[in-house]
């Protein structure tokens, strides 16, 4: 493994984690948002995650072949989708001015699909991930520190 392999590998999940953070605090923010520019209620966002592929790099003319295993893979963001899937919660609050004014579900307003619950799992989960992570490049930085001190 290269000496910034782990690093590479480490700096793309925290990159990866960043963004999931921002999306599911978007969807905290609009859990109550009812109308949006596209119609409708809002609807949760969720990301999308899958390996990074090996792109072509520099590599330094000094290192034989036989030793450069190339750049760590790490992860890569393929999407941030909308969830389509799950119906909007039905409130029933027939002041709003959103409320469904004819047919069965009359004085009902269509909520966004967000539980906040687990939004809020989410948001540990990545910031658990962030956090190992930061491990990780605190570890490399830590070996390479004592890889110097012995040829001092």
């Amino acid at each position: 493994m290269g000496l910034f392999s782990s690093i590479n590998v480490a700096a793309s999940g925290l990159t990866a984690q960043r963004t999931r953070l921002d999306v599911v605090s978007n969807n905290i923010a609009n859990a109550d948002t009812t109308r949006t520019p596209e119609g409708g209620p809002f609807r949760r966002s969720r990301v999308i995650f899958r390996p990074r592929v090996q792109q072509p790099y520099w590599r330094s003319p000094f290192l034989p072949k036989t030793l450069d295993n190339g750049v760590g893979q790490g992860v890569r963001i393929s999407e941030i989708e909308k969830d389509t899937d799950a119906k909007p919660r039905l409130v029933y609050d027939p002041t709003h001015p959103d409320a469904i004014k004819t047919g069965p579900q009359k004085g009902y307003v269509e909520m966004p699909n967000v539980n906040v619950v687990e939004e809020m799992v989410d948001m540990i989960s990545a910031s658990r991930s962030y956090e190992a992570n930061v491990a990780v490049v605190n570890g490399a930085k830590s070996m390479f520190q004592g890889a110097l001190n012995i040829g001092r």
